[in-house]
């Protein structure tokens, strides 16, 4: 039986040993593109755009600073934020667990690709507000998900690591009451690889 719970506990240190393999063999055709456009669109230049699970920065880190936004990355591996840091010199890289951000102020732009979803469902729903505050009035939030509310194993240069999602109707649901005008959300996007996605756009002022 797969311990679901122990696999959890170990996906930090996972992407953390295998930080230089997973940059050297990500996917960087930015087929994110489209979408990281849409979370963009409508936003001053430069932007405020926080970036959670981050990873190396690249591709998408690069994208958004190559755009002269200014981007702060989060993620929990030491590894990744040491190639963050070196692929993207002139943006701001912290080592912080998405369990426990003490970033403060707010970004006009939130997204967190392939990151969130190594939460349980539980840390997920604790964190969606958390996001939601994070965003500034009329900001954005793009995320990625799974298609239905449950647990699962995935792998990461060849390693077991953990993923969790909401039922999307959660998710749309509890963005809508946390502020933001419209949620879309696409399934199985062709564009993407058959990414799950969550753009919610023009946050309110603080519910």
């Amino acid at each position: 039986m797969t311990n679901l719970t122990v696999i959890k506990s170990q996906t930090n240190a996972t992407y953390d040993r295998v930080a230089t393999q997973w940059d050297t063999s990500r996917n960087k055709d930015l087929h994110e593109r489209p979408w990281i456009d849409r979370l963009l669109a409508g936003l001053p230049t430069p932007a405020r755009v926080l970036d959670l699970g981050c990873g190396s920065a690249r591709p998408i880190g690069q994208y958004i600073a190559n755009l002269r936004h200014l981007l702060t990355g989060v993620d929990a591996s030491p590894a990744m934020i040491a190639l963050a840091r070196t692929h993207v010199p002139e943006a701001t890289f912290l080592e912080m667990d998405l369990t426990n951000l003490t970033l403060t102020g707010t970004f006009d732009a939130v997204l967190s690709w392939d990151g969130t979803f190594h939460l349980s469902v539980a840390e997920q729903r604790a964190l969606l507000p958390r996001l939601a505050a994070l965003t500034a009035p009329g900001g954005n939030l793009l995320l990625t998900i799974g298609h239905s509310e449950g647990e699962v194993t995935g792998t990461v240069a060849g390693e077991t690591v953990y993923h969790a999602s909401l039922h999307p109707d959660e998710y749309i649901f509890t963005l809508t009451r946390l502020g933001f005008e419209t949620v879309t959300h696409a399934a199985d996007d062709p564009t993407t690889y058959g990414h799950h996605i969550l753009l919610a756009t023009n946050r309110t002022a603080a519910q």
